[in-house]
């Protein structure tokens, strides 16, 4: 792999395509696979999905430790289950009630759409199951597409926070980018390959938990060679 130059953040210079290969093939040289998403089952990833909403994965781990203690952590469990009940489960997640409400809602699709059949829906095309998602109150484009990314193998793009704040701060897209427009930013330039999106999320991902935070720790990030000449942005 030749080695990155310091006005890559110039997007206009090289192609898209080429900028997001380089990218990822550096975080994977330097990282390694990451081998995500955390969840024994595709119905786990769905409820985890939507868990991690405004909170930390540990929380979530709380939660379905408590779903699945409770033999609820089952679509027709859920479904049958009183949703006072739900929301005192997964506390530990934070926004509760909320969530508690976000989950049956979901069920209540999964299970009267689909017959709780997890290859019926998978046999959906695309676009139409991602617009059936969004329609569910309180599934939003980051939740719907890791439902379908990492639970029904659909080849979708997850954006999200640490995305958009590493790909800005390098120069290649503005902040204020849109979640559809940044997603089509990465979807129109690379393969629709399930494997690839998942790794190519989960390596942003690690980048911003370790080195794009708030306070960028830039000088041992692996993607610190890409950054224009002027540094960072805010």
């Amino acid at each position: 792999m030749s080695t990155p130059r310091r006005r890559n953040a110039d997007v206009s210079v090289h192609s898209r395509k080429e900028l997001l290969e380089r990218v990822y093939e550096t975080l994977f040289e330097q990282i390694g696979p990451r081998h995500w998403w955390p969840g024994e089952t595709p119905f786990e990833v769905m409820v985890g999905a939507i868990l991690t909403q405004n909170t930390a994965w540990a929380n979530v781990e709380k939660a379905i430790r408590n779903l699945k203690a409770a033999g609820l952590l089952d679509p027709l469990g859920l479904y049958r289950a009183e949703q006072s009940r739900v929301a005192e489960l997964i506390r530990p997640s934070g926004y509760y009630n909320q969530k508690a409400a976000k989950l049956k809602r979901f069920v209540k699709f999964f299970v009267e759409e689909y017959g709780a059949d997890l290859e019926k829906m998978k046999a959906e095309p695309l676009d139409v199951l991602r617009r059936k998602l969004l329609q569910i109150n309180g599934i939003g484009p980051e939740t719907a597409d890791s439902i379908l990314l990492y639970a029904l193998d659909k080849p979708v793009f997850v954006v999200d926070a640490y995305t958009r704040r590493i790909f800005s701060r390098h120069g290649w897209v503005e902040p204020t980018i849109g979640y559809e427009e940044l997603r089509e930013f990465f979807e129109s330039a690379l393969p629709k390959d399930v494997k690839l999106f998942n790794e190519y999320h989960a390596l942003l991902v690690y980048v911003g938990h370790h080195f794009c935070k708030r306070k960028p720790q830039c000088e041992a990030c692996p993607l610190q060679p890409f950054l224009p000449q002027e540094g960072a942005r805010p």
